[in-house]
């Protein structure tokens, strides 16, 4: 629980370095890049207030999703597993094209991260590592990686400040949501 915490913290502090929009509702003083809410299990959720902030964790997201299906089809030893990632590899596309053309169309224009969190990317190295435990390092992280991202969509389509960003978040969340569905079903090795 205490590794859920810290790479929850480091993605907020990733999303507080790259935010690049100003939030001018937020009290003096304090940090509107990022908030961090703590769940009952003790897993730290990103909450991106700002437009580039939103397309920082959701494009980051997409990556660590991507890359992860594409291990999971070599490595995973179950059939739903497999077949989770081949859904994931196609809805995170899918995901990543909308967010490229919501960010086109925001106000300003904004831009798409090269790289993932580091958080995103110590999940990646985890699974890299998992051997034997492969399948059950891999759904526990796509429990935690659904939860996170779900938290965070839902946050922009209530409180969003540019429209084409909050529709996207909007449109997007019901399919995460199924995804986490999906992912507290997997098998756990």
């Amino acid at each position: 629980m205490k590794a859920h915490l810290l790479i929850g913290v480091a993605a907020a502090m990733t999303l507080g370095a790259c935010n690049n929009a100003a939030d001018d509702t937020a009290p003096a003083g304090q940090d509107t890049a990022a908030m961090v809410v703590a769940t009952p299990t003790e897993t730290a959720t990103p909450m991106a207030n700002g437009p580039q902030a939103l397309v920082d964790a959701a494009a980051s997201s997409d990556m660590y999703e991507m890359q992860a299906a594409e291990m999971a089809s070599q490595n995973g030893k179950s059939q739903a597993v497999k077949d989770f990632a081949a859904m994931m590899m196609k809805d995170h596309a899918t995901s990543t094209a909308a967010l490229k053309d919501a960010a086109a169309k925001a106000q300003p224009m904004l831009t798409m991260p090269a790289m993932m969190t580091p958080a995103h990317q110590a999940m990646l190295d985890e699974l890299r590592t998992a051997g034997a435990d492969f399948d059950t390092v891999y759904a526990r992280q796509q429990v935690t990686a659904h939860e996170q991202a779900l938290a965070l969509l839902r946050g922009y389509a209530g409180t969003g400040t540019d429209d084409p960003l909050a529709k996207f978040a909007a449109t997007t969340a019901p399919v995460v949501d199924g995804h986490l569905t999906k992912a507290r079903a997997l098998p756990a090795g």
